[in-house]
Formats: structure tokens, C-alpha cells, sequence
């Protein structure tokens, strides 16, 4: 699988909590379910899976016949794989994932809600500000887009000027204005948003402040 460097083995389990707890904590993109012998604990696995991960994994099947078939498509399993595992037909099955979920330009991200694709173009959004466990997403335009996962969730994803400076808001450094340590605080060009950050984080706003030094024409004290 990981023979051109664009996928990674995260682990295998036979066990219904090791397994859970691998899939929560490594949050795959893909997850191959052996489902011969186990329907009953699978069903329950499932549900926890859509109930607690942050983005739902496509989901494989392995089976050696074809009588389960019909589960796996009622349960929106992406493709079936008959055993034995060959190196051709998992070969067929990752080029048939690449161009079902072909990767996102990095000027993009999805905000996905059930069947509703939102996408959003990195270059609009001034910050993003975590209200418990949803995102809201605040663009220039004034609109303020609401997304059903974690602040982390998209702190992995975004492109490196959008830096986490608060517990709560990750900031696009590219609309920052003004930053002041004394009252602990970005403010954004658009609207003059006044973002709070931490010490925490500090490290993060002391390299938004050397990247905006480095670009200024003259720095006066």
C-alpha cells in the first residue's frame, strides 16, 4: 500500500475495543473490516465508529463469499474484497477510492454535513473559533459557516498561515492587523475582529509577528 508514499498501515486488530480505540485515536481514512463471523459485534462497532470519530472512514469489506454482500451495502461499505487478499484487487480498490475521493486543492476544505458538501475556499476565511465540539468558520464576507467537528479536526488539515493561537480560534495569519501582548490579542483587518490568544500558543504568535516583521518595509519603535 505504501509503495508510492501516499498511504500509510496504521494497525490491525481482532479486538472490539483495541480496534475502536485504534480507529478514534489514528482517525484512518480508509478501515478494512473482516465482517465473515463477526455481523453482531459489527453492527455495534459501526455505530460507535459514525457516533465518535471526527470524519467518517471509508469503510472496505473482506469476506470469503459473497452472501454478505447485501450488509455491506446497506451499510455504506465503499467496495467488497473477496479472500484471499491479492496484490491486484487491493491495487483496484485503492484507484477506485483515488477517484472516488480524489484529493482537495490546498486552496479548498469540505464542510460536511450528512449528504451536504460545503466547500470553502482557504483564501476567505479570516478564523475559525471551536463552540464545544462543532467549528464555525468566519469569512470575509461576513458569513459565518458551521461545521459538526472538532477545532483539531481542522487544525491538521489547513494550510500553514492558518496558525491555533487560543484554545479556542485558529487564526488566518494573512488578515492579521495588529497584534498586542499587553492585552493579549490579534486583531483581524476585516471587521476588526479582536482574537484572544494564550501563552500556550505563544510560540505560534511570535512566529505570525517574525513572519509580518519580515514582510514590513520598516519597523519603527
Amino acid at each position: 500500500m505504501d509503495e508510492k508514499g501516499e498511504n500509510a498501515f496504521c494497525g490491525s486488530s481482532d479486538d472490539y475495543n483495541e480496534s475502536l480505540e485504534m480507529v478514534l485515536k489514528m482517525t484512518p481514512d480508509i478501515i478494512f473490516i473482516d465482517i465473515d463471523d463477526t455481523l453482531d459485534d459489527l453492527k455495534g462497532f459501526l455505530y460507535e465508529v459514525l457516533q465518535y470519530s471526527e470524519h467518517q472512514p471509508v469503510l472496505l469489506a473482506l469476506s470469503h463469499t459473497k452472501e454478505k454482500a447485501f450488509f455491506a451495502f446497506k451499510n455504506d461499505f465503499f467496495d467488497y474484497i473477496l479472500k484471499p487478499l491479492t496484490s491486484l484487487s487491493l491495487r483496484r480498490c485503492l484507484l477506485k477510492y483515488q477517484k472516488a475521493y480524489p484529493p482537495l486543492s490546498p486552496e479548498l476544505i469540505c464542510i460536511k454535513s450528512n449528504k451536504d458538501f460545503n466547500y470553502l475556499n482557504t483564501e476567505d476565511i479570516l478564523f475559525l473559533k471551536a463552540d464545544n465540539n462543532t467549528t464555525d468558520f468566519y469569512l470575509m464576507d461576513g458569513i459565518v459557516v458551521h461545521a459538526y467537528s472538532t477545532l483539531k479536526t481542522y487544525e491538521k488539515t489547513l494550510p500553514g498561515n492558518f496558525l491555533r493561537i487560543h484554545k479556542s480560534y485558529i487564526i488566518n495569519s494573512n488578515f492579521i492587523s495588529r497584534i498586542h501582548y499587553g492585552k493579549s490579542i490579534c486583531v483581524i483587518k476585516k471587521n476588526l475582529h479582536k482574537i484572544p490568544f494564550t501563552k500556550t500558543f505563544m510560540n505560534n504568535v511570535n512566529s505570525i509577528v517574525e513572519l509580518l516583521s519580515n514582510k514590513a518595509i520598516l519597523t519603527l519603535n
